[in-house]
């Protein structure tokens, strides 16, 4: 039977085809799907289980991606309703973050002097929270650092004032990958401009790459694939002789990987298999030059091996290869990657690589894993609630329990 999300999301995908008037014939001959494949999908007896077809169902009906999905899901427990409670906090200081930052007159600061070591400190608990995949703890911590910070900027001068454009640089990434997970695009971007704006007054090629990185991520979220590529291959372009030659610098080099696979998911979504596993292998070569034990946190991406084995099970799912995304990066302990979110996107993928390829089981075993070490994110992840809509409707005996477990927490069920 299938579970009300579904009805949600086929609704949404009925509406969108007949607004862009087209029969579900039609559709399916864009997804090369046939009709009753369309029908299940309104009727909610198919689940849409890869973003590459969520996307393409968005693209095609000219809608957003994020409304497609029904997103933001605004769970009750497991820390929901206290994250989505700061929002509205966190969108003023933003708002107010890219007033300053444009130069525009007449702003004055909100409280008194800042401690700019003091700001620091809650920037790296910010991170080391989303990190984490405590998406509550960083949602709570982030409007009072951003009003802060917006406060350092219009106050303090010189070698202060660059250090404050740094931190709120860093806040502004934080409240961008905070806000793609809880639901909120359009605000996300509008932190990834923050994090721009912020990186364009310092002037710092490594910021504004790292910056690029974080365009790229508020773009995918929005299905936003070609301008995703255009991005990172600008960013790339200006990054190329920091990362080459005798003087490379490692931090280069780190984003240069961090934005192929920015890429690589990019292409993997518009069913471009050649380009995404090219890009994976880019990568790939980026983190065997940095070495094993090379994890790249101090710019939020976590690149590093291991993080390339993370994109490359993506990748997999999405161009409908899961065995060789499962495969494609050998001899990677995913354990090691020092990012719980990070290592729960792995187990979200690996699940789905699991059932794709038949092995329902398994992939309820490793949901489960992730949820118990990270359950707000899993609970809230769009992919891990599709997986959990499509493993209800066909059934998996042997993991009954943990399955109704999930449903029940991702509250799918009426």
């Amino acid at each position: 039977m299938p579970l009300p999300s579904d009805e949600h999301i086929g609704t949404r995908v009925r509406i969108a085809r007949n607004a862009a008037g087209l029969t579900q014939v039609e559709l399916g001959d864009f997804l090369s799907r046939t009709e009753s494949w369309v029908a299940n999908v309104e009727n909610g007896r198919q689940s849409l289980d890869r973003y590459s077809v969520i996307t393409a169902i968005a693209d095609r009906c000219d809608v957003d991606v994020v409304w497609l999905l029904g997103q933001p899901y605004r769970l009750q427990r497991n820390g929901g309703s206290l994250a989505h409670a700061h929002i509205p906090a966190l969108r003023t200081g933003l708002r107010r973050a890219g007033l300053i930052l444009s130069g525009h007159p007449g702003l004055t600061p909100q409280g008194g002097p800042v401690d700019l070591e003091a700001m620091a400190e809650s920037t790296r608990k910010a991170n080391t929270a989303r990190q984490a995949a405590n998406l509550p703890r960083v949602a709570t911590l982030l409007p009072p650092l951003v009003e802060d910070l917006n406060t350092a900027v219009l106050t303090a001068t010189g070698t202060e004032r660059e250090e404050a454009l740094r931190l709120l640089a860093d806040a502004a990434r934080t409240a961008r990958m905070c806000l793609n997970q809880l639901g909120y695009p359009d605000l996300a971007w509008s932190a990834a401009e923050v994090a721009a704006g912020a990186a364009t007054a310092l002037d710092d090629p490594v910021v504004k790459a790292a910056v690029a990185w974080d365009r790229c991520g508020a773009l995918l979220h929005q299905a936003s694939l070609r301008e995703t590529i255009a991005v990172a291959d600008a960013a790339l372009r200006d990054l190329e002789p920091h990362a080459t030659g005798r003087g490379r610098n490692k931090a280069a080099v780190s984003l240069r990987g961090a934005l192929h696979l920015r890429c690589s998911i990019a292409h993997a979504r518009g069913g471009q298999k050649d380009d995404a596993w090219a890009r994976i292998d880019a990568a790939l070569q980026d983190a065997d030059q940095l070495g094993p034990s090379w994890y790249d946190l101090e710019r939020h991406t976590v690149f590093g091996r291991g993080t390339v084995a993370v994109h490359a099970v993506e990748a997999g799912v999405e161009v409908d290869q899961p065995d060789a995304g499962l495969t494609k990066v050998p001899r990677v302990d995913i354990s090691e990657v020092p990012s719980k979110e990070r290592r729960t996107h792995f187990r979200i993928d690996e699940a789905r690589a699991l059932h794709r390829m038949g092995q329902s089981p398994s992939a309820v075993v490793k949901l489960r894993e992730a949820a118990a070490a990270a359950p707000y994110y899993v609970y809230a992840d769009p992919m891990s609630r599709a997986l959990v809509s499509d493993l209800a409707r066909v059934g998996v005996p042997s993991q009954a329990g943990a399955l109704s477990g999930l449903i029940r927490n991702m509250e799918l069920a009426g």
